[in-house]
């Protein structure tokens, strides 16, 4: 799994340990709702504030 991080369009750089943290923490949330299929591809989120 890979993950990008941007702010304000911004890509900000994440080490591998960041990566891992990030990308195993939404996909197994993401994979835990119903109707999601188990063989999905490309997870985006966006948080405006």
């Amino acid at each position: 799994m890979d993950a990008k991080l941007f702010v304000d369009g911004k890509e900000i750089a994440l080490n591998e340990f960041i990566v891992k943290i990030l990308s195993g923490t939404i996909a197994g949330a993401v994979s835990s709702l119903r109707g999601i299929d188990k063989n999905w591809k490309t997870i985006e989120i966006k948080i405006t504030k």
